[in-house]
Formats: structure tokens, C-alpha cells, sequence
């Protein structure tokens, strides 16, 4: 059974609810981009063959990070949207990765991953069908109407929250994307995919602090959870 694992990061987003000058991957966070953070985490894994990053065609900030040049780190251009940036960059990645090789697709705004949980993931997954970082539900969860008004309360035991890295076959992940697109089905993330395809991805706890930053206090939150870890 092919062991091969590859990292594949969608980083071509411009992250509008950061409202910030840039890309919110290029931000700063304690005096390193978001995305250099990111990439050193999964470069940390042990026996990782690469990473597929895919970027805009119009980034202009790449040219200047730490890992712009580095052996292990390939570049894809981005698509309309995430999952079609996904998909490119597993199109690249089959030039030099076997179909049963695995892929794990990690948020580049996601810095403060665990490599002991990607570690974990690994280990579990790829006994299976492959599957995916998350959380259960704590919290008490609602299912609203278009008007904000609750209909019912769902079975908080059943609700997981759904984390990056997600990881898969190269060669099912790419076609459950492609039958996704043809059946002009909108997926929110690589699971969606596969799910749609007929498989059932393994719900693998991790940590609580691989926070995805989005809003602007994610970036003091996610700078606070990187000290801690590292006093840890």
C-alpha cells in the first residue's frame, strides 16, 4: 500500500472579511507571514514528499517568502473558486504523484496545526477511506430559517465541526471534485466531495486551537495559541 504523503494548500483566496491591504495568508503574525507559518508546520511533518501550493496568478507577495525557492515546495495556479483551486493543484500533482498516493489539503490560514495531529490523522486514515481533522460540537446547535428563526435543535452527540488537513487518494479526490463540478453540485470542502462520491471519511479529533483565521481577532488569538504551544 502506497504510503506517499503530499500537502496540498489552496492559497489563492484575497480573504475580503480580513479587510485588510492584502491577502489575509500574507499578513503578519509574529514577524512571519500566516502562509510561512503554514507551510513550515506541514514541512515539520515527518517523510512529507512536498507540498502543492496554488496561488493566484496575480499574487505578487510569493516572490517573497522564505519558502519561494525551497526543493519541497510546488506551485499550481488558482481557480474561480476554492474547490477549482483544489482541483488544479491536484491536476499538477498528478504529474509527479501516483493516484494512490495521499493527499492531505490544509486552509494556508490555518498556522497553529499540530503536527502530532497530523500525525494522528495519517495513522487512522489511511487505514480507511481516508478522512479529516475536526471537533465535536460543544456548544448547543440550532437549525434557523432564512428569517433567523429556529426550526429545531439538532443532536449536538452527531455535530463535529470540520478542520483542516482533509486527506485522501490523489486519484479519488480528483474525480469525486470533477463529478462534483459536472453535477454543478457547490462543495464546501474536499469531504463534501468525497461523501458525494460514495465514501465515509474518518472524523479524526485534533486540537482546538487550529483555528482557520478569518476576522481580524484571529490573528491575536491564533499568535497567542503559537506561544503557548511553543512554552508547551
Amino acid at each position: 500500500m502506497n504510503k506517499e504523503l503530499w500537502a496540498l494548500v489552496p492559497a489563492s483566496g484575497v480573504g475580503s472579511r480580513m479587510k485588510a491591504d492584502r491577502p489575509k495568508q500574507y499578513l503578519t503574525l509574529n514577524n512571519r507571514t500566516v502562509l510561512d507559518l503554514t507551510l513550515h508546520r506541514l514541512l515539520s511533518v515527518p517523510n512529507l514528499s512536498g507540498i502543492m501550493l496554488v496561488l493566484s496568478d496575480e499574487d505578487e507577495y510569493w516572490p517573497s517568502s522564505q519558502y519561494a525557492s525551497h526543493p519541497k515546495v510546488h506551485c499550481a495556479v488558482g481557480g474561480l473558486e476554492r474547490f477549482h483551486s483544489v482541483l488544479n493543484g491536484l491536476y499538477e500533482l498528478t504529474e509527479i504523484a501516483a493516484d494512490d498516493a495521499w493527499v492531505m489539503v490544509h486552509d494556508a490560514a490555518r498556522p497553529c496545526v499540530r503536527v502530532s495531529d497530523i500525525e494522528k490523522l495519517f495513522d487512522l486514515a489511511s487505514q480507511l477511506d481516508g478522512g479529516l481533522l475536526g471537533i465535536p460540537a460543544k456548544d448547543t446547535v440550532k437549525q434557523v430559517n432564512l428569517q433567523a428563526e429556529v426550526s429545531h435543535t439538532l443532536d449536538r452527540s452527531k455535530i463535529w465541526l470540520a478542520y483542516t488537513p482533509q486527506m485522501f487518494r490523489l486519484g479519488q479526490l480528483r474525480d469525486a471534485i470533477e463529478q462534483a463540478i459536472s453535477k454543478k453540485i457547490q462543495i464546501t470542502d474536499d469531504a463534501s466531495a468525497m461523501e458525494l462520491a460514495g465514501f465515509s471519511p474518518l472524523m479524526v479529533e485534533g486540537a482546538t486551537d487550529n483555528i482557520k483565521i478569518t476576522h481580524p481577532e484571529d490573528l491575536s488569538l491564533a499568535e497567542w495559541f503559537l506561544t503557548q504551544q511553543r512554552a508547551g
